[in-house]
């Protein structure tokens, strides 16, 4: 299969939407209000807003087959902006292809021509057919653990 990843257009949002339902529903969270699925599409493609969205087309089809959302930040660690895989997804008929690995590659060749000292990026600990590509890229998670306190 022949894919090409790009960046998302106004257009895509028919077939971005579905993937970003099924990937919803994948971590439990399909009940996510509409307005912030219409928020996050926005912030995409607002100029200036730090998300940035990577699509896979396949290139015989025209289906959008996966995506990933990603931003820079700052760090307090490090001189230059880190970038942060906050969301990756590959529609389950297309897993095991290498979109994974070619989605993360995309967004680090990003980060470099942007400058960002590196990406990172969590998962959820049982996701065991992410992680296994993951720690192939990376050599292993960098010990760390993630808290999440809520404010509301």
């Amino acid at each position: 299969m022949k894919t090409i990843i790009r960046k998302a257009k106004l257009t895509d949002l028919r077939a971005w939407s579905s993937l970003w339902q099924d990937y919803l529903e994948f971590y439990d969270n399909e009940n996510l209000a509409d307005d912030i699925t219409e928020l996050l599409w926005q912030r995409i493609h607002t100029q200036g807003h730090p998300i940035e969205c990577f699509l896979v087309e396949d290139k015989q089809s025209k289906n959008i087959i996966a995506f990933s959302h990603y931003f820079a930040h700052s760090n307090t660690w490090q001189k230059h902006d880190i970038c942060y895989i906050e969301d990756i997804f590959i529609d389950a008929k297309y897993r095991n292809q290498g979109l994974g690995k070619a989605l993360i590659e995309a967004v680090q060749k990003e980060a470099i021509s942007k400058g960002w000292q590196n990406v990172h990026w969590y998962t959820k600990h049982d996701n065991s057919q992410a992680r296994n590509l993951y720690d192939k890229l990376t050599g292993g998670t960098n010990g760390f653990v993630s808290y999440r306190l809520p404010t509301k």
